[in-house]
């Protein structure tokens, strides 16, 4: 294990504004400054990618924070390189922070002739040098078991019941939360029994990929304030669609809350025009002027608990307490109201 002073941060151009949230929280937590290790990711003209770090690494405990969003191929070699860059100079260990970890939505056949492409993503980052990764809501827990090496997977569930909890204070016995699709029932019954509230299901039915042909509701939502929770949120034609769907069968409001704001094409601009009251994503990755701009779109941050949980993989202490709403309001006070 490395015997550091401190962890050292380095950040590719994927979430840069995340990445120095990250380290002013982390400076909050020890209580000096914590800044982002000096160095430079540029492109030569044709396309390919330079790294060079300008500060000694030599025996440092090193954590690379980059979220392979779009564009996925160029942020996805940046983590490569910058963790080949480490490893050639002597870094005691390297850890991944991936607050998105792109290709997840590929971690199965579905049909012949395809591929396991996060499995692939997997090799890659370990063959490359990486000791461990950090992460928040894999599309499937089972991609944990893709990696040879320590997987810590952050849930966004409690800093959304920590945001639900303030946002409809007065209000918990109208809600219910709504899977918006059989798969994410696991992920949905999470947060419901957080807040304590009943769960419905949508049922939808895919002709193919982005397209749904048929929904329905599962579950009483009559009157109700109803929560679609889901990981990950990318043309929101389907979010979109549920919303309207529970709208018909007699649910009174409806937000949503995505880990994962992919909102790629026509998404901001669906989510603007429909029915839902406000989508709640995270700054897991960068927002667009687009998304900052839209009126009924609402990012809530992660830099507190991926800056903690840097510093408890650091130190050898427990990243799942950070699951528990004892140990994370305090982390998150000042943003939402202690329970």
């Amino acid at each position: 294990m490395p015997n550091t002073d401190e962890p050292k941060l380095i950040s590719g151009n994927a979430n840069m504004p995340l990445a120095k949230a990250i380290a002013r929280r982390m400076s909050m937590h020890r209580g000096k400054q914590v800044k982002l290790v000096d160095a430079r990711v540029e492109r030569f003209n044709d396309g390919e990618i330079f790294v060079e770090v300008f500060e000694n690494v030599r025996g440092e405990d090193m954590f690379i924070l980059q979220s392979t969003s779009n564009p996925a191929n160029d942020n996805l070699m940046e983590l490569l390189i910058m963790a080949d860059a480490l490893r050639r100079s002597s870094a005691a260990r390297v850890t991944a922070v991936l607050p998105y970890f792109g290709y997840a939505r590929q971690d199965r056949r579905t049909k012949a002739r395809t591929p396991i492409t996060a499995k692939l993503v997997a090799n890659m980052l370990v063959g490359t040098g990486i000791e461990r990764v950090l992460t928040m809501d894999l599309h499937a827990a089972q991609i944990q078991g893709f990696f040879d090496i320590p997987v810590d997977n952050l849930y966004a569930s409690p800093i959304f019941a920590l945001d639900i909890k303030t946002q409809f204070k007065g209000k918990m016995s109208d809600l219910m939360v709504v899977s918006p699709d059989v798969g994410g029932v696991a992920r949905a019954r999470e947060l419901a029994k957080r807040i304590n509230s009943p769960l419905a299901i949508v049922d939808k039915r895919r002709e193919k990929p982005g397209e749904v042909a048929e929904m329905t509701v599962i579950g009483d939502v009559t009157g109700k304030t109803c929560l679609i929770v889901d990981d990950i949120c990318d043309t929101a034609g389907t979010l979109c669609k549920a919303a309207e769907v529970l709208i018909g069968n007699g649910a009174k409001e409806v937000h949503a809350y995505i880990t994962h704001g992919v909102l790629s094409g026509p998404a901001v601009e669906r989510v603007t025009k429909s029915v839902m009251k406000s989508l709640v994503v995270t700054d897991s990755i960068a927002p667009t002027e687009a998304v900052l701009g839209a009126p009924n779109i609402r990012i809530v941050p992660t830099a507190p608990i991926f800056a903690q949980a840097i510093l408890n993989i650091w130190n050898g202490t427990s990243v799942s307490s950070l699951f528990e709403a004892e140990t994370l309001s305090p982390i998150y006070d000042g943003m939402y109201a202690a329970e």
